[in-house]
């Protein structure tokens, strides 16, 4: 599968739709497949978003513009908000703060469907769902939530909004894993959610003062803000109930006839006087799917409370879930932006699933026994042959985890003997949790011995994918619905059907194997098996979009796991010294200097001057909003009003910096793109603020020149080669940390101090087997692995375009103690490759001239040259005599 980047902004009509093949597969009932209000307010944010938010709050502007338009680094690390996360924030912000949809009728004005009705909606408060596949992020967009809900408050004076936060969670362990983000506000102060003090002026982080309350361990209420994180019982009452397995592990379950005035915990503080306003976020907000619940009921009375103390309700409900989804399948309709599980996959946020072909299938069979383990064997052998290589190709890093999910508790007993009886590495290591059909805790527990197991059982679910944890497969009737956050499950095992009155969906039930173990830049793979009803019940999700992958699996069958480059320290045949190979970081030569930006003239740009096109009053009111690369493209109709011209400059001073890689200089470039635009652009002067002008504007042709005319002004002023380079360390590969990556063909070698050469391409493969088996004066060789982990080799080069990129060559031979290679392979030729090739020659030179020790040599390998003349290569040296550049 071709992944695509989850960080570009993404047009509404580029998402993921039905086709009429899956429209008409689930019935054609598109309220299971979209959400109503979606489309029009992911057109209503795109057009927001590109007048560079027009109308919002001077501290939604900020926010905005930190968090998405400033690097970000965590630790040593680049970070990123995910384009999903981005939508959902945006898409919540402008409800409130632009449109003003408030309340049901308003939220009505965006319905596409023309099914939807105000008796669909039971609150009469302010609500909205964010919709976001397992995995994607939605604590993320929880967090960015409450800290412009937080400043909003704090810094505009007529906000609605509240610097008091009720956190719900379902159960326990949704409840402890958020309170792992919140403790002493962690993920706020951690992660970019906050600008640094000064930023626009505001002492953000000294201003953020929000004190936590978990459960009932209450602080005193502060005036400067208030999180309340609560599990959903706490919220509507204090009684203590019979301990049980069920809430010892989850918590105790709402009961759907819960009075709220039997004396709350939460109540009492709701009708202190220091509470006055209130925003409620609910994680896993399935749960709330019938104003009947004691949940709704619960949030109902809270937002009663307040309104008859203060005449104001609830400030903002948001609720966030992979499956907002009523029993009959139907989404929420207050779901206001969209992450289907399709896009997740996509985008390599999640793990991609992959089924048995039907070769396999064939293979295996359910027995006609009456014993359990007899009956489903071969069902449950294939799973564990395809856990135990990813075992064995991961376990020095991580411990995947097999997952087997059964009828009944006897047969999930049954199994885990089963797996410990018959496979050796199994023994000791399974986890078995009983849960009932609804996926809820079942049994009780009376005794404190039972208790104390109970403990301990919830912890160990909780500790798996830790590396102390002893355990290596999970059996149970059900995996836990929500919250079980773990990340190393990798195969899943399904010996039970599932029909629609089992209450569960199919995203849930793969759900706790979808999270990745590794980095974004690693795909990996969710293997599913089972009995073929519980296949037919997974493959309903190609109704939501979702690609399957159908892979050959048992005895002889490929691995699906990643593949782990590392150095070979347990191999007794290596001489690792001999193998390692110094690899110079040398520092860069080409640069940007950013205060020049300051030195360029408009005046004298000598750019092309574009004719004035005069439009009719029809075709001013029609704006083609595109990016200033001409990527993203809609048309927006302007009824009564003209954008704010000062908007469109924005716009363009922002697309132009973004374009040349520049993280600041806005202030800078905006007023020389305003006087460009009015004085140069144009064959005659114009006035910015005339519709005229901006529908010119519009057009492709001022646009590309504005866009090359920039580009080239900003290149000769920025772009600077010093004409040297000096030494500043050495790497030693014998050091480097192991590098995960896409499962994928590769070499063993015995020349190389890594356990696996692996390659981008089948060229590459070749070339590294000549490199190991047929050049004898090759001691030592390597590929440049890039990402995280590896070797990360790079040099600095100025593109095509001008901008300086990153430049990463592919191999380094070594055929003397002193004698070193840098060896580059290339298929079909661009102009970017010539001029990496002539940075890979001056940085060969600038190390020789810079040092005496070692002696660096390029070499450029093609394809097409390759081919004529690989039979007759007997050494490296024939191949460098070939292929060495000057």
């Amino acid at each position: 599968m071709k992944f695509s980047d989850p960080f570009q902004i993404l047009s509404p009509n580029e998402r993921w739709a039905p086709s009429q093949s899956q429209i008409e597969a689930s019935q054609n009932a598109y309220e299971k497949l979209l959400p109503p209000l979606v489309y029009r307010i992911r057109l209503a944010v795109a057009k927001w978003r590109d007048e560079n938010y027009a109308g919002a709050s001077d501290t939604t502007k900020s926010l905005f513009n930190f968090w998405f338009n400033h690097e970000h680094l965590i630790g040593q690390k680049k970070f990123s908000f995910y384009f999903s996360q981005r939508e959902a924030i945006e898409s919540i912000i402008y409800l409130y703060e632009i449109a003003n949809a408030k309340d049901k009728y308003e939220l009505m004005k965006f319905d596409s469907s023309g099914r939807i009705s105000t008796g669909m909606f039971d609150e009469n408060w302010t609500r909205y769902v964010v919709k976001m596949a397992t995995g994607a992020g939605k604590t993320k967009v929880m967090g960015l939530t409450m800290v412009w809900s937080y400043f909003h408050k704090l810094y505009e004076a007529d906000s609605t909004l509240s610097k008091n936060f009720l956190v719900i969670a379902p159960n326990i362990i949704v409840l402890n894993r958020l309170r792992k983000d919140f403790d002493g506000l962690k993920m706020f102060f951690d992660e970019p959610f906050i600008p640094d003090n000064g930023f626009d002026d505001k002492d953000w982080k000294n201003d953020f003062q929000l004190t936590l309350h978990i459960q009932d361990d209450l602080k005193p209420i502060t005036e400067s803000g208030n999180i309340f994180l609560t599990n959903i019982h706490r919220v509507f009452f204090n009684e203590e109930p019979e301990q049980s397995f069920e809430t010892t592990f989850l918590g105790v379950k709402p009961k759907p006839d819960a009075d709220t005035s039997k004396g709350l915990d939460l109540g009492k503080i709701l009708r202190s006087d220091k509470i006055k306003n209130l925003v409620v976020l609910n994680d896993e907000a399935h749960h709330i799917h019938d104003s009947s619940l004691a949940w709704f009921k619960s949030i109902e009375d809270i937002n009663n409370k307040l309104k008859l103390k203060t005449g104001s309700g609830i400030s903002l409900q948001a609720d966030y879930t992979a499956t907002p989804r009523h029993n009959n399948g139907a989404i929420f309709v207050q779901t206001i932006c969209d992450y289907p599980l399709v896009e997740a996959i996509k985008h390599n946020v999640v793990k991609s699933p992959v089924l048995p072909d039907e070769a396999s299938r064939q293979k295996i069979q359910e027995k006609d026994s009456n014993d359990f383990v007899e009956r489903y064997r071969d069902y449950i052998h294939l799973g564990y042959l395809e856990w135990e290589q990813q075992y064995e190709e991961l376990k020095n890093h991580k411990t995947p985890i097999l997952f087997i999910m059964t009828m009944n508790t006897k047969e999930a007993d049954q199994a885990a003997a089963f797996l410990e009886a018959n496979y050796p590495k199994m023994k000791n290591s399974v986890l078995t949790i009983h849960t009932n059909k609804s996926g809820e805790i079942k049994e009780s527990a009376s005794s404190k011995k039972d208790k104390e197991e109970l403990e301990k059982l919830r912890k160990a679910a909780d500790d798996i994918d830790k590396d102390h944890s002893p355990y290596k497969a999970v059996v149970s009737v059900l995996m836990l619905r929500e919250g079980w956050d773990v990340r190393n499950v990798t195969t899943i095992v399904g010996l039970r059907p599932y029909d629609a009155d089992s209450k569960i969906l199919p995203e849930q039930t793969i759900g706790r194997g979808l999270r990745k173990m590794f980095s974004l830049d690693t795909p990996e793979k969710l293997v599913i098996v089972g009995t073929p009803k519980f296949l037919e019940f997974v493959e309903e999700l190609k109704t939501e979009g979702v690609e399957f992958q159908y892979s050959p699996m048992g005895n002889g069958s490929k691995g699906k796991s990643p593949v782990i480059v590392e150095v070979d320290k347990e191999n007794p045949d290596k001489d690792l010294d001999k193998l390692d190979i110094p690899i110079p970081q040398m520092s860069p030569r080409i640069y940007r200097e950013f205060k020049n930006l300051e030195l360029i003239d408009v005046s004298k740009f000598n750019n092309e001057k574009v004719p004035l096109k005069t439009f009719s009053q029809d075709e001013l009111k029609e704006i083609v909003f595109t990016d200033i690369d001409g990527n993203i493209s809609h048309k927006t109709v302007f009824k009564d009003t003209v954008p704010d011209y000062r908007n469109v400059i924005g716009f363009f001073t922002s697309s132009i910096l973004k374009e040349n890689r520049l993280v600041s200089g806005f202030h800078i470039l905006y007023p020389k793109v305003e006087s460009f635009i009015k004085y140069q652009l144009f064959t005659q002067e114009v006035e910015l603020s005339d519709p005229q002008t901006l529908r010119n504007l519009s057009e492709v042709k001022p646009k590309e020149v504005l866009r090359t005319t920039f580009k080239k002004a900003i290149d000769e002023l920025t772009v600077t080669d010093k004409g040297t380079a000096e030494v500043k360390n050495y790497i030693s590969l014998k050091l480097t940390k192991p590098k995960v990556a896409e499962n994928q063909p590769f070499l063993v070698p015995k020349k190389s101090v890594f356990n696996k050469i692996i390659g981008d391409n089948p060229f590459e493969l070749e070339v590294a087997s000549f490199l190991e088996n047929r050049f004898s004066d090759v001691i030592a060789y390597a590929k440049n692995t890039i990402g995280e982990g590896g070797i990360n080799f790079k040099m600095e080069y100025q593109a095509q375009d001008g901008n300086i990129r990153e430049y990463f060559p592919d191999f380094f031979v070594k055929t003397g103690p002193n004698t070193f290679y840098i060896l580059e392979t290339k298929g079909r030729e661009d102009v970017d490759d010539l001029l990496k090739i002539k940075r890979l020659v001056t940085w060969c030179n600038d190390i020789n001239k810079a040092q005496t020790q070692y002696t660096y040599h390029p070499v450029y390998v093609k394809q097409e040259t390759w081919e004529e003349v690989k039979n007759d290569l007997k050494l490296f040296r024939d191949l460098y005599e070939l292929f060495k550049v000057q």
